[in-house]
């Protein structure tokens, strides 16, 4: 049976990582990553340690076993991976509701992933609704960056209610687009 929490739980912290692992761009075909979408950020366990004691990150379990995952990022953690410190400066670039994005209090989505053999069963809507249930009263909206290339990445933010509100290149040639949840 699938459950939805958060946790800063030690155990769950290291099946994060290793679901992680095996979607990481570098670790897959070309063709997997295109059909089946990947994950850019590779965290170690100290990196993730911090996220964690800032918030909590939001698991799918089937029967105790993470299967999919949300990594929560705030402000505050915005030196503590230093291939997304570019976000953070774009961010006071964007208009956002008559302001910058680097304006409002805003939960960053640090990573999301759902096990190979878990995927197309509903398993990202769920772990996107617990994580709006769990930070939506702290923070005005949900905010991330997906590769143009991820595809299926893109998609699966839409299809939850993301919505593109910029677009840009970084200084590797990467294409991003930064979405926005608005809960």
């Amino acid at each position: 049976m699938i459950t939805f929490e958060t946790t800063d739980k030690k155990e769950d912290l290291q099946e994060i990582l290793s679901l992680q692992k095996a979607n990481l761009k570098k670790n897959l075909s070309k063709e997997n990553a295109e059909k089946d979408g990947f994950v850019t950020v590779d965290h170690d366990w100290e990196s993730l340690i911090g996220l964690t004691k800032i918030e909590p990150h939001s698991v799918a379990k089937d029967n105790g076993k993470v299967v999919g995952y949300v990594l929560a990022m705030t402000k505050k953690s915005r030196f503590d991976i230093p291939l997304i410190a570019p976000l953070f400066d774009e961010f006071k670039r964007i208009p956002f509701r008559g302001k910058t994005i680097a304006d409002f209090n805003y939960m960053i989505v640090g990573q999301t992933c759902v096990h190979k053999d878990y995927r197309g069963q509903g398993l990202i809507e769920g772990l996107f609704q617990h994580y709006k249930t769990a930070f939506s009263e702290r923070y005005d909206f949900s905010i991330t960056e997906i590769a143009s290339s991820n595809i299926r990445s893109l998609k699966a933010h839409q299809k939850v209610g993301y919505e593109i509100i910029h677009s840009y290149t970084d200084s590797s040639g990467t294409h991003w687009n930064v979405v926005v949840w608005e809960w």
